[in-house]
């Protein structure tokens, strides 16, 4: 099973990217985050025209997240990530495709910070953190698919000190993501590439995409039993190079 995460930064604007890139990769099960539409306007024909069924939860303007999976229909088994029964922002959906339950998320970027979007990034991955524990002790295959908005460490940035005072970068971001790693997910693409200078995003602005300038934001979390079963990780960087495409490229692992 090949399973990836896309940040598709606006699904209708990028959807012919989005379509080729199907047909090149045949991921089998696709985490998309950044749909930025209404459900309404989510383009599930086109979708379902290059063989994916898909669930989604989407927000005009903003965030918005789905999973995509090849000749099957997701079962949707969360529509919101719990703890906060007030937080109507759509920022993650979870689905079981082939025995894997999978969840894409999106998380806060949290700037400017400090600041209340800072405090809500913070409160939000603590919730992720919490939710995460509960599959961790449910004892089902799990990957936990997305952009995460945190660069884990300062190598998942390029040298540069532009981003020092970004909320990606902030140590009690970094915090969060540890310890969510260390209820023993393992991060797929750290455990393919150790090397630096591996990024998943590329910002449009001061040709950052031209001289490598990115960070690495898109992780796949596998619980024990998928780490276990991991056979490849990768990055398609040429995504990011094609015309009008999204900031981010797709990522992806391969479970056997």
């Amino acid at each position: 099973m090949k399973i990836a995460t896309f940040n598709i930064n606006n699904v209708n604007r990028r959807l012919q990217n989005l379509l080729d890139w199907l047909g090149d990769a045949k991921p089998d099960v696709v985490c998309l985050q950044e749909l930025k539409t209404s459900d309404a306007d989510f383009p599930k024909s086109a979708i379902e025209g290059a063989g994916y069924g898909a669930v989604f939860r989407g927000q005009s303007t903003w965030n918005g997240v789905a999973i995509l999976a090849r000749d099957t229909e997701p079962i949707v088994t969360r529509w919101d990530l719990p703890g906060d029964d007030g937080d109507r922002q759509a920022r993650y959906i979870e689905a079981a495709v082939g025995g894997v339950l999978i969840a894409s998320l999106y998380a806060p970027n949290g700037n400017p910070q400090p600041g209340p979007k800072f405090d809500y990034k913070l409160a939000w991955h603590k919730r992720l953190n919490a939710h995460a524990q509960g599959l961790v002790a449910a004892g089902v295959p799990v990957v936990l698919a997305g952009d995460y908005n945190v660069a884990p460490e300062p190598r998942d940035v390029y040298e540069t000190s532009s981003y020092d005072d970004n909320a990606l970068v902030q140590p009690e971001s970094r915090a969060s993501f540890r310890r969510l790693l260390d209820q023993g997910w393992t991060d797929a693409v750290r455990e393919a590439f150790p090397e630096d200078g591996v990024y998943t995003f590329w910002d449009y602005r001061r040709n950052r995409w031209q001289r490598n300038g990115g960070l690495r934001l898109d992780h796949l979390l596998l619980d024990c039993q998928m780490a276990k079963r991991l056979r490849g990780v990768g990055i398609d960087r040429d995504v990011r190079g094609r015309d009008d495409a999204s900031d981010h490229a797709p990522v992806w692992v391969e479970v056997g």
